[in-house]
């Protein structure tokens, strides 16, 4: 039910759009939470938005990386601004739906989301 897309290549220093979409017709009722796992490592927290807007970002993503959500367009979007290297990995885009709270302590964890994107690839060369 989630459809990420926009990864790609991209040079040190480079911006990358990621979005992500869904189908369902209650999306404003949606915390999303964007992830990204490394080769080798664990799927880490980036950002998430909850239903009411507000906005959490992990430390190494902080000022460069920008989450925001189109509700009439069912879309959540990852601008990625400034990238290095070690942001390469696969980024998923999540949903929390039942909205049980905003808080960065429940939203930056996975185990909170109920559906999953399938991932989509960024790669960024130094």
């Amino acid at each position: 039910q989630l459809q990420a897309s926009g990864g790609g290549l991209v040079q040190a220093g480079g911006s990358l759009r990621l979005s992500c979409a869904t189908s369902g017709r209650t999306f404003s009722t949606y915390n999303m939470g964007w992830f990204r796992q490394a080769p080798g490592k664990q799927r880490e927290f980036v950002t998430a938005i909850s239903r009411n807007g507000n906005e959490h970002y992990s430390d190494s993503v902080k000022g460069r990386f920008t989450i925001s959500r189109d509700n009439a367009k069912n879309t959540v979007y990852l601008e990625m601004n400034s990238l290095k290297p070690e942001d390469t990995g696969v980024y998923y885009c999540a949903a929390e739906i039942s909205g049980y709270s905003g808080s960065y302590y429940y939203l930056s964890r996975p185990t909170e989301y109920d559906l999953w994107g399938q991932g989509t690839l960024v790669t960024v060369s130094s």
